[in-house]
Parts: structure tokens; sequence; C-alpha cells
């Protein structure tokens, strides 16, 4: 299954190229790139995280809540463990929540959908849609409400006041409101309609693909290195996370089939949210450059071996 693999990570390579030559060469300014950051966080990922999450039939929607639950966990302790580890290293809560969220996401839309796709066939890319909304309304606010606490204070402002107003601010981006308002118009069983789902899959289209090229002209103007902590970003992204799904199963009545999917979901490379949040906030990570790069290079071959040991042929 090594060719399922290089199909799935060599267009992530290749439109993260495109936009690393881009700014090398100065085509687009790699320092002044908050429009296109808007256009993917704030139109086209909500609107594709909208489309698959409403589109997904109630049953399925309720059926697949132990995935949902399997996947917040193996991103939520890696998630806070990373920004504690980094906090006692004394690395600013910015910095810190970007790295985090770049460990503990897996790339759910670039990596995930064309892979499950290929093993699964196009009805397991439900599944897919069902770690997209864990990763978005779980851990992707935590991260906006650090990076919003890491701001400056307003004057006058409470430390009341100031959790209220991050609150608030990180709870009502598109990114976070999408998939909660798609799951609700799935449970409510409600369809979505073919004129809503065309518009909205027509903007969403462009999510996947933007958002890599901008993650590469993000990373054309900083360098990549290859140290100790990239190295452990790695090791936690791609094979502590899928064994975390292993002692999840361990512990508890878990599926085998439900166990297959999660673990695969699991070891996907290191995804952008953390890099394009960070841009938001006017906050680029190197670090967290590297780690993506290095987590997908490196995902080459814990994926064939995962896919190998999981499904057979």
């Amino acid at each position: 299954m090594s060719h399922v693999v290089i199909q799935a990570l060599v267009p992530i390579f290749f439109v993260m190229l495109l936009g690393y030559f881009a700014g090398r060469v100065r085509t687009i300014d790699n320092h002044h790139v908050g429009e296109i950051n808007a256009l993917v966080m704030d139109f086209a990922l909500p609107a594709s995280l909208f489309v698959a999450t409403a589109s997904t039939p109630r049953e399925v929607m309720i059926g697949e809540w132990p995935l949902f639950t399997i996947q917040a966990a193996i991103m939520l302790l890696p998630l806070f463990g990373w920004y504690a580890w980094q906090r006692m290293r004394g690395i600013a809560r910015g910095e810190a929540a970007v790295q985090a969220l770049t460990v503990a996401q897996p790339n759910y839309a670039a990596a995930g959908l064309p892979i499950v796709a290929a093993l699964g066939g196009s009805g397991a890319t439900v599944q897919v849609a069902v770690a997209i909304a864990a990763a978005t309304i779980l851990p992707s606010p935590i991260t906006l409400l650090v990076l919003e606490l890491s701001g400056a204070k307003a004057a006058g402002e409470s430390k009341a006041a100031r959790v209220r107003r991050a609150l608030r601010r990180s709870l009502t981006k598109p990114i976070v409101l999408a998939p909660v308002f798609g799951a609700l118009l799935s449970l409510s069983g409600m369809p979505l309609g073919p004129v809503a789902h065309a518009s909205l899959e027509l903007v969403g289209q462009a999510a996947g693909g933007v958002a890599l090229f901008l993650t590469g002209l993000i990373l054309s103007a900083q360098p990549f290195r290859l140290d100790g902590q990239v190295v452990v970003a790695t090791l936690v992204s791609n094979i502590a996370r899928p064994l975390l799904v292993v002692a999840i199963a361990m512990l508890l009545p878990v599926p085998s089939d439900l166990v297959k999917i999660s673990i695969l979901l699991a070891a996907l490379p290191s995804g952008f949210f953390g890099i394009l949040f960070g841009v938001n906030y006017k906050l680029e990570s190197a670090a967290s450059g590297s780690m993506v790069i290095a987590s997908t290079v490196f995902s080459i071959a814990t994926l064939a071996v995962a896919i190998g040991v999981l499904y057979p042929r």
C-alpha cells in the first residue's frame, strides 16, 4: 500500500512547494499573507467543514460518537502535554499554543481524505469529517483562547473581563462555528438542500489547496531547523498519537474496525492549523513550520507501516 501513501502525500508536498517557491522568488509577499489567511480561515475552510458535517446523515453522525471521542482524546492529551512542557521551558504562551496544536492535530483534510478514501471507499470519508469536527470543536478553540489571552491587555481591563473577551472572540470564529452548526443541522435531520450544498461546496473546494499553498508561502519566510525539539515533536505526532489509540483500545471495549480507522487517522502527519492560527495573531512560528515538514516527510514511512499492519492485502 506504499503507493497509497505516496499518492496522498506527493500532492501535499507539491502544493506546499509551489507556495514556498512563490514566496522565495517574491511573486507573493511572504511577510504579508493576512488576506490569503483570512480567505482560508474565515471562508473556505468553514464552508468546507460545514458541508462535510451538515451532509452527514443523522444516524451516521450519532453512530460515529466513539470515533469523535477517541480522536478528541488523542489530540487533547498531546496538546496539553506539549503546551505545559514548552511553558516550563520558558516559551511564550502564544508560541507554545501554536506548537502544541501543530503537534496534536493531524492533517485530516489534506492527507486523511485521500488515504481513507483509497482504503475504505468514498463512504469512509464521513469518518474523516467526524475527525475534522473533533479537531475544530475542541483543540482549535482552546488554542485560539490562549492566543487571545496572550495578546495585549486593554487599558483598565480586569482579568475576568479579559477572559470573557477572549472566550467570546475565540468561540465565535467561523472555523469553530461552522462544524458546530453543521453537526447540529445533521442531528436535526434537516437536509442542507442542493443549492446551499453546491454553493458552499464551491467555496470549500479551495480550502485544502489554498491552505497548503499558504503554508508553503509562510514557510518560505522561515528557516528549516531539524533540532531535538522538532525530532521529539515528530515522534509524538507520528508514533505517540497512534499508540495512544492502542492504549485506549486496550482499556475500553472498542470495535476492531473503529480501532483501525482511529489508528490510521492518528498516524497522519501534523496539520497546518497551528501555523495559520499563528498568522492571524502576527505570530510566525519557525519551530511549527519545521515540525510540519519533518512530520510529513517521516509519515511516508510511518503511514506505510500503519497501512501494512492495519489493512494487509
